[in-house]
């Protein structure tokens, strides 16, 4: 998963920063609320882990900013508040789900896991395809006719990101922002590396490299324009 994790706690942001990586979810994070906003409104992510006492302004107004703004990317807020009346409050504001501190940090991975399973609020979970080409969303997986590929958790990343942009060019930039986050070096050839691990194993010509440009997955018996 793409995670945009708001916190402004130094010592709770680099563990959840370290572990959520250990998981191979790609972490974006920031420790203001209004920066929270713009990233959000700017970028695509698959889940939104919020804490609620922030600078700049609160989880509860950055929820209610998104939603009120369209974003329906899901909400997991974090807080120390354990009354019922905020957790009333978090879930009204638009929040999908609630986690009182101090929690474990399986817990938290349950829940991300959950989330993912229910996709974007009110959109039930589908299946992508491409000519031969199915990425099953809810099962973390993908399949070129009807058999199942063996990706690592990167070239899935990757291919998940162009499945719902087929038929659209994608800049190196947004690949590499949408696969490895802030952790990328601008200087690297690594979304040009994993471009090229993820064709030989679809081993069919579904990913186009548009001079200049970047690439494009399309379905084999159509011409990229």
């Amino acid at each position: 998963m793409r995670l945009l994790l708001v916190e402004d706690d130094p010592k709770i942001s680099r563990f959840l920063v370290a572990g959520l990586q250990e998981e191979q979810h790609v972490v974006v994070h920031v420790a203001d609320g209004r920066l929270a906003e713009d990233r959000a409104e700017l970028e695509t992510f698959d889940a939104i882990v919020l804490d609620l006492v922030l600078p700049g302004r609160d989880g509860w107004r950055v929820c209610r900013h998104l939603r009120d703004a369209g974003i329906e990317t899901p909400i997991l807020m974090l807080t120390a508040r354990d009354a019922v009346a905020d957790r009333v409050r978090g879930l009204d504001a638009g929040a999908d789900d609630y986690l009182v501190k101090p929690f474990a940090f399986e817990e938290l991975l349950a829940r991300l896991r959950a989330l993912e399973r229910r996709g974007p609020r009110g959109i039930g979970s589908s299946v992508l395809r491409e000519g031969p080409l199915e990425i099953d969303a809810a099962a973390h997986q993908a399949r070129l006719e009807g058999h199942v590929l063996e990706l690592t958790a990167t070239e899935y990343r990757l291919l998940e990101f162009l499945a719902p942009r087929a038929g659209t060019i994608v800049s190196r930039e947004q690949i590499a922002d949408h696969v490895w986050g802030d952790e990328y070096d601008p200087f690297s050839n690594l979304a040009d590396v994993y471009v090229s691990y993820l064709r030989k194993k679809l081993g069919c010509p579904l990913i186009h490299t548009i001079r200049g440009l970047g690439y494009m997955l399309k379905d084999r018996e159509a011409r990229p324009s």
